[in-house]
């Protein structure tokens, strides 16, 4: 190194150091313009799914498929830890009972029965592999809530009652006053506590990302939305939901809840990932028990989906179905196991087995319907409803996934 300096000292003394040393100032100029890259900021957004509900136990899960212990490499250490994100740092709120701010790693899920995560684990892993560059995540999630009144957004104007809610309250006793006043104090209170949040964090990164260089700044680089369960079974609000276009207010309130965030958090352009809510898997694949909910669910999509081809969002909104990266096979096997289950019920309302006898055969039943390592599945796999994608760190690390790749992809364009 000293060699180096000498050459430089002896190169800078040389007559024409007048020519070059300009050139060099430009040059390193311009190199440290180039490391001062914004913090990249991105918004995760929805309700419980966004929270997420798949524990941590989950993730041996992973590991038992081929297929996907590569991305089980990226989740942990090899002492089989959650691994910590080194440049990736995250703010949250509404997954807990207060904000939680720290470096990106599991646990960010919703904290009841934890840890868990959500799709926030996976997505800072691979936009930060894909970006190479430091990130922070500002997530705001709230379980049931609806994009129809929690979230809300100005554009979209006030709440309207249907005829038939109408009619619904002067059968309670309720009045029609009394009910829209109700409505008007919850209508947008979530969007307002999710912009009020991100705004927060913006005015002092520092607090949160301590590495935070302010000469360069941030750039809102993306906003994640998963939501939809509480819209999707609401007969109230969409009381033609099992047809088609029976969903298409809340395309309409999606569309306005994008111009919103962007135009109250400045970012006019700012790439939009619609999360499509896909728990049971793709539709044509349902099964018999399934498919009264088919027409509902894949309407429901559609209208999710729907803002992303509007002329004014192309090529700054996009749709991810996470139908895709449902697990067939341990619905598979929950079905077989719930067969299982089903017929010691039947026993015991026949009186052929009792109650304390129950346990016991079921235990024995399922050994003999399902294979070990199916059993294994089964226990390792699920920690959670089949609303909440399962429990599963397999669907969740999936899901988180293809966000990241979505939004980078936006990026690019």
């Amino acid at each position: 190194m000293l060699d180096d300096v000498a050459s430089c000292l002896v190169f800078l003394m040389n007559p024409l150091r007048s020519i070059f040393l300009p050139l060099i100032t430009l040059f390193a100029v311009g190199f440290s313009q180039g490391a001062e890259k914004p913090l990249k900021v991105f918004i995760l957004a929805g309700q419980s799914n966004m929270q997420g509900h798949a524990h941590v136990r989950t993730f041996e899960h992973l590991g038992m498929d081929p297929e996907t212990v590569p991305l089980l490499e990226k989740m942990q250490n090899e002492d089989g830890t959650p691994r910590g994100i080194e440049n990736v740092w995250i703010s949250s709120i509404g997954s807990s009972d207060s904000e939680k701010v720290g470096q990106l790693t599991a646990g960010y899920g919703s904290e009841a029965r934890g840890p868990k995560i959500g799709p926030e684990f996976t997505f800072g892993i691979f936009a930060e592999e894909a970006l190479d560059q430091p990130i922070l995540l500002i997530k705001t999630a709230w379980g049931g809530k609806s994009i129809h009144t929690d979230f809300r957004s100005p554009g979209a104007g006030s709440y309207v009652f249907s005829e038939q809610q109408i009619e619904n309250f002067k059968k309670k006793g309720k009045s029609l006053e009394e009910a829209q006043k109700e409505k008007a104090e919850a209508t947008g209170h979530y969007y307002r506590l999710m912009t009020d949040h991100v705004k927060n964090v913006l005015s002092d990164i520092g607090r949160v990302y301590p590495d935070y260089d302010e000469s360069a700044g941030y750039e809102l680089a993306g906003f994640v939305w998963f939501q939809g369960w509480n819209d999707m079974v609401d007969s109230g609000t969409y009381p033609n939901r099992g047809k088609a276009g029976g969903y298409d207010a809340y395309s309409e309130v999606l569309a306005h809840f994008i111009r919103d965030v962007r135009k109250d958090l400045n970012a006019p352009k700012m790439p939009f990932v619609i999360g499509v809510l896909g728990v049971g898997g793709p539709v044509e694949k349902y099964g018999p028990k399934q498919q009264r909910y088919a027409d509902t669910h894949r309407n429901f999509r559609m209208a999710m989906a729907a803002p992303a081809k509007l002329p004014e969002f192309e090529g700054n909104v996009t749709a991810v179905l996470t139908e895709n990266y449902w697990d067939l096979e341990l619905t598979a096997l929950k079905a077989k196991e719930n067969e299982v289950r089903q017929e010691m019920k039947n026993l015991v309302s026949q009186g052929k087995l009792s109650k304390e006898q129950e346990k016991a055969e079921y235990e024995k039943l399922r050994a003999e319907r399902l294979t070990e390592e199916e059993r294994k599945k089964l226990e390792t796999g699920i920690s959670n409803a089949e609303f909440h994608y399962l429990g599963s760190a397999r669907i969740m690390a999936g899901i988180g996934k293809g966000f990241a790749e979505a939004v980078v992809e936006l990026q690019s364009k």
